[in-house]
């Protein structure tokens, strides 16, 4: 969704600062309108040196993100603690860096790209969905803490889509996969339902023209969905209580 959307912007005549780990994965992109920059949004010392090269900050998109897939027991302490430093914490350490520039600008725009799974759980996905409700959260309340100096905070809640996602960005516990595990069954019945449906999931060209339309919309609402899975799951939880929803994704999932 990152490259896509750096590529998208740059086209429409934006200029883009595609912050990455290993920004050298991006210079076959690298253009007069795109610009990879080294960044670990894990690390606060990188942050600072990232931001400092860039005089006038407009848009933030916080896209960096993965999924730890483990039952709640058999995590560890520090697979608990990574997944909320990179999908949480992250996203708070970049708005902090750049909320300083958009407030004496008084103007800018931030987009966080959530989940629909920051509104609904699945099970095996427990710490991944917190991260994403947490997302939520913070969407809502800065809206709030920075209006008055102009600045839009929206999230964008996309379903699965056919990214690296599946492929780099879920991490897996050793103990939950055993085959000694007592989640055993509900690992080998949802695991690869999940994977094959990011695989098999939406176009992110969809995600891209999302994030250009709530860059130029000042009206655009809080919050928006993206793919198949997050506009049939969404609405409908709003419109059954708690306990039909969830015999809803039991039955979906076969759980």
């Amino acid at each position: 969704m990152g490259r896509a959307t750096a590529a998208y912007l740059a086209e429409q005549g934006y200029i883009v600062y595609a912050g990455s780990r290993t920004p050298q994965k991006l210079f076959e992109i690298e253009s007069e309108n795109i610009h990879p920059l080294k960044l670990d949004i894990t690390d606060p010392k990188s942050i600072k040196e990232a931001i400092s090269r860039i005089d006038k900050i407009d848009i933030l998109i916080n896209n960096a993100g993965y999924g730890l897939v483990s039952t709640v027991e058999e995590a560890t302490e520090e697979e608990m603690f990574n997944q909320f430093n990179v999908n949480v914490f992250g996203v708070m350490r970049m708005c902090k860096a750049v909320i300083p520039k958009m407030r004496k600008q008084k103007n800018g725009v931030i987009i966080n790209i959530s989940s629909f799974l920051g509104k609904i759980g699945l099970p095996l996905l427990t710490f991944y969905n917190a991260s994403k409700y947490a997302v939520e959260g913070i969407t809502d309340s800065l809206r709030y803490e920075l209006s008055d100096f102009n600045i839009r905070v929206h999230s964008i809640m996309p379903g699965f889509f056919d990214t690296n996602f599946a492929r780099d960005n879920l991490v897996t516990n050793k103990a939950t996969f055993d085959a000694d595990s007592p989640y055993v069954q509900m690992v080998s019945a949802l695991a690869p339902v999940i994977v094959e449906q990011i695989n098999s999931g939406n176009d992110t060209t969809e995600i891209t023209r999302l994030i250009l339309e709530i860059i130029e919309n000042k009206e655009f609402s809080a919050r928006c969905t993206a793919g198949d899975k997050a506009k049939k799951f969404i609405p409908m939880k709003r419109e059954l209580s708690d306990e039909d929803f969830e015999r809803r994704v039991r039955a979906y999932y076969d759980l």
